[in-house]
């Protein structure tokens, strides 16, 4: 009985010091753990879109995109790798581990430019879902829709395809109204090529018209001096006519200087300016978006969420004094919504030898 007791008394020592070697180990482990990483600065759109450009530069094949998060202020990075994740926290952004790079995302766009330009679709890379997203719009039917996911559906999950209910078009009707041969566009944005004073608008309006007015039937105020649609969507046109031509938006209850231009980042909160539905705001959802009009293919556009109709066609796009892009087209309206494309500017600058002034 007593050698009993003895042993159950051992026992008991011996759980008791189990329980404190457990605990001992896990706080040593706390106490090694590495520290958590501090929170990224805030960082405004335009220092995000910069940070972006250089990480995925510097990261090259392990890319896999970015986006803004406008409410937390700060730019997220989609990364492959812990390397990778150790590079963007360095670089003031938050890592994101995600499936596919971009360029595995771009050879999937390929493969959709080659078996599936289809009109009434639209592809862009979403680096919020890591997928290239297809967009089909109300045409696209029938044995064009089997096609369709028929070569989605061979690129897995690399790709999702939407629906749209309305149909993309570019939105000529014919900023400020400029009117011209029957049709009304918008002034996107002055600008200055070699000391004279041009401005820029959709390349769809100035390849249907070449002469503008400030009203309809009006007298001339320019003509077209460049052109590029469809591949771009971009034109230029040289003022002919005494007529003030100050770096501004129309906000249609004041005005905003455009001091300079610039890329588009994911996330950013934007605005439109068009003389059809005046300012709408919005966010950009895509970049290097591809669209498939009636009238052809049109690549390298930012994808919005902004609205737009007829005669908004070479509207501006731009976030405080920062020129952004040129309205191409899209699908909806500003009473259903819908999605809206617009021409990168910087493009059509460096195409014209031109700049923002």
């Amino acid at each position: 009985m007593k050698h009993r007791r003895i042993s159950r008394r051992r026992m008991a020592v011996t759980g008791a010091a189990a329980v404190a070697l457990t605990a001992g180990a896990l706080s040593l482990q706390t106490a090694n753990a590495a520290p958590t990483p501090p929170p990224p600065p805030i960082l405004s759109a335009t220092e995000a879109g910069q940070t972006a450009a250089a990480l995925i530069a510097d990261l090259k094949d392990g890319a896999a995109g970015a986006y803004y998060d406008a409410e937390a202020g700060k730019l997220v990075v989609n990364v492959l790798d812990q390397t990778a994740a150790d590079q963007v926290r360095e670089a003031g952004a938050e890592a994101r581990a995600v499936k596919y790079s971009l360029a595995q995302l771009g050879a999937a766009r390929a493969v959709l430019k080659d078996k599936a330009t289809i009109p009434g679709t639209s592809w862009s890379v979403d680096p919020r879902t890591d997928k290239v997203v297809v967009t089909a719009d109300s045409t696209v039917e029938g044995t064009r829709l089997d096609r369709l996911n028929k070569v989605a559906d061979g690129l897995g999950d690399k790709v999702e395809v939407r629906r749209s209910a309305g149909t993309f078009r570019t939105f000529i009707a014919g900023g400020d109204a400029i009117w011209g041969q029957g049709g009304r566009c918008s002034l996107g944005f002055n600008v200055v090529k070699g000391g004279e004073p041009y401005f820029l608008t959709a390349g769809h309006c100035t390849e249907a018209i070449s002469s503008w007015s400030e009203s309809q039937g009006g007298p001339e105020i320019g003509k077209n001096a460049g052109s590029s649609f469809p591949g771009n969507d971009y034109g230029l046109v040289k003022y002919t006519g005494d007529t003030a031509h100050p770096s501004q938006v129309n906000l249609y209850g004041g005005t905003q200087s455009i001091t300079k231009a610039g890329d588009a980042t994911v996330g950013q909160k934007v605005q439109r300016s068009g003389s059809t539905t005046k300012v709408h705001d919005g966010e950009v959802t895509g970049l290097d978006a591809t669209v498939n009009y009636q009238e052809g293919t049109v690549e390298g556009l930012i994808q919005t969420t902004v609205c737009a109709e007829p005669g908004d066609s070479g509207g501006s796009l731009f976030a405080d004094d920062t020129a952004l892009g040129l309205t191409s087209g899209g699908s909806g309206d500003c009473s259903s919504g819908g999605e809206t494309f617009f021409q990168p500017v910087p493009e059509a600058l460096q195409a014209y030898g031109a700049e923002i002034g």
